[in-house]
């Protein structure tokens, strides 16, 4: 089917019925009315006591279905979603709602209403995908006065084929460094010792800062550190990465420091001085690299 007979067939269905006499399951009450208040911490005193009027907004509240759905659902409603499921249009989100208020709803009201599919849209393309945007109209009524209307919005649509996210970066591993990236992948964190001074170096170099030696071991770093300094990544972005995210220069309980993420909290939680602990992520089926989480968001079993 092509999208020019698609859309006509779309549009044919404007003006039917979405849901024909409808009745709320509940008469208007002051529990629900309460429970929403407090919900919206809406203090209010015209919710309350014996004059009280439900919150506008609970227009929807009173028409709603439950899991169950609504008898009164129409059968060309139905027909619609299942032309757009067999378009490819799968998939479904609510976008917005508007409602236009005529008459104050009271407890012990009993509401009734008709909803009509209003409009169709042509086929648009969005982050989400390109699908169908479906607006209906709902008119509450009590004692069939007009009390509200409620004008509800979907797209349906085919989901975007998404890129296979790309990778990270490779470390440049060479002869001064491999060491250290040999410890990662076995999820230690290897510290170089000079072997003529014992000064302790973070990242590896070929030759001790301090005294010049060349010769070296290394120390396992127990894990614990603070935040010394941190960024908070916005811009630029990376396709492999997923801003906004903390980078942190972190100082070891050693005494050195070492460049890399805060995981576990958000990132406008990160603050100089929080105290974090080292954890080794996997990124694919190569990499994996030194994090930190912070302390509060380790639990049992946290290397």
């Amino acid at each position: 089917m092509g999208d020019d007979e698609l859309h006509a067939r779309l549009k044919a269905y404007e003006g039917r019925p979405a849901a024909v006499a409808g009745t709320g399951r509940d008469p208007v009450n002051a529990p629900m009315i309460r429970h929403w208040c407090e919900a919206m911490g809406d203090r209010n005193p015209a919710y309350t006591g014996p004059d009280a009027i439900a919150p506008p907004t609970m227009l929807q509240a009173w028409t709603m279905g439950g899991l169950g759905g609504h008898a009164g659902r129409a059968r060309p409603y139905e027909e619609l979603l299942a032309l757009l499921d067999r378009a490819g249009c799968t998939s479904v989100v609510a976008t917005d709602c508007e409602q236009e208020y005529v008459r104050p709803l009271r407890p012990d009201d009993e509401v009734t209403f008709d909803t009509v599919i209003e409009s169709v849209s042509e086929r648009k393309t969005t982050k989400l995908g390109t699908g169908h945007f479906v607006t209906t109209r709902t008119d509450v009524r009590v004692d069939g006065e007009l009390a509200g209307t409620h004008r509800f919005r979907i797209l349906k649509y085919a989901p975007a084929h998404r890129k296979p996210k790309e990778r990270r970066p490779r470390p440049v591993v060479n002869r001064d460094n491999a060491g250290f990236w040999e410890g990662v992948s076995r999820h230690r964190l290897l510290i170089q010792r000079c072997a003529a001074c014992a000064t302790l170096r973070l990242p590896w170099l070929p030759g001790c800062h301090a005294c010049g030696s060349p010769d070296w071991d290394t120390v396992e770093a127990g894990g614990e550190g603070t935040v010394f300094s941190y960024v908070v990544m916005h811009h630029p972005p990376f396709p492999a990465f997923d801003p906004p995210y903390a980078v942190a220069l972190v100082q070891l309980a050693e005494g050195v420091r070492i460049v890399s993420n805060v995981v576990g909290v958000p990132y406008d939680e990160v603050r100089v001085g929080m105290p974090v602990r080292l954890d080794f992520r996997r990124y694919d089926e190569e990499l994996v690299l030194p994090v930190f989480q912070g302390v509060a968001a380790c639990g049992p079993g946290t290397s």
